[in-house]
């Protein structure tokens, strides 16, 4: 009985094993994902909107933006969102996305 309970122990603990590295894998993918997103957003808005005056001015509402994590939106910042998004309406970029290439600009 004792040896049984050995290797069933064995078992589970090679599963667990398993689950955690293909949970890793996983997280690691979704987290490579996102920032392989952000990056494309930042370097589409970056590019078409470097001399912009709209986009430059709101440099310091997308700083505030960013730093409070979206709770203060400046109205010179919510202008160029509209302005970008209206410039580039296939871009998918969330608000944080757009405020991150405003301050890379």
């Amino acid at each position: 009985m004792s040896r049984l309970r050995l290797l069933s122990a064995a078992a589970l603990l090679a599963l667990a094993s398993n689950a955690h590295a293909s949970s890793f894998i996983v997280t690691t993918d979704a987290v490579v994902g996102a920032l392989k997103a952000t990056s494309d957003a930042t370097s589409d808005v970056t590019s078409s909107f470097r001399d912009d005056k709209i986009v430059r001015a709101a440099r310091d509402d997308a700083a505030s933006f960013v730093a409070t994590e979206g709770a203060i939106r400046g109205v010179k910042l919510e202008s160029a969102f509209d302005h970008i998004r209206q410039q580039l309406p296939q871009l998918s970029a969330t608000d944080a996305q757009l405020a991150q290439a405003i301050l890379t600009i």
